[in-house]
């Protein structure tokens, strides 16, 4: 409990900052009123940077089979079959539905070396990569539940 004590005072504190990121876009992004789009809280998120607290979203202790996609732009990120259980209290991936889908950046910020991940199609901040995930990659894609929506696999089109 105390752990977790800790990475919740430790996230509060990385909430309140912003990443002030540029838009791959600049013209696609004014034509989106994102304050208007988004509830304020995947505002925070997806458009500053924000993270939120540890065991707290609504996807870290989700089991369910389908696809995860961009809580902003509905472009698929994450298939269920590769989330697994980081005991980090954020939904966590070992692979990507597809490698265009995000792109990554350099987070230097809190003195701290990270890699940060966003959707592709409308730069919205995901989380961060990690090199401590399992086989076969490694990689731990540790993704916020607000930066997320989720669509059950019977739901998906052919």
């Amino acid at each position: 409990m105390y752990i977790q004590t800790i990475i919740f005072a430790f996230c509060i504190a990385l909430s309140a900052a912003s990443c002030g990121q540029q838009p791959v876009d600049v013209a696609q992004e004014d034509s989106i009123n994102w304050d208007q789009k988004l509830t304020t809280e995947e505002y925070r998120i997806l458009r500053q940077c924000g993270t939120e607290a540890p065991f707290t979203g609504e996807f870290w202790d989700h089991h369910e089979d389908g696809v995860y996609v961009c809580a902003g732009c509905k472009h698929p990120l994450f298939d269920s079959s590769t989330k697994f259980e980081s005991g980090s209290g954020w939904p966590s991936f070992f692979d990507v539905i597809d490698n265009s889908a995000i792109d990554t950046k350099e987070d230097l910020k809190f003195g701290m070396k990270r890699i940060e991940l966003l959707c592709h199609h409308c730069q919205g901040h995901l989380g961060h990569v990690f090199s401590d995930g399992p086989p076969p990659h490694g990689l731990r894609y540790c993704i916020n539940s607000v930066s997320l929506d989720f669509s059950e696999r019977d739901s998906i089109a052919p």
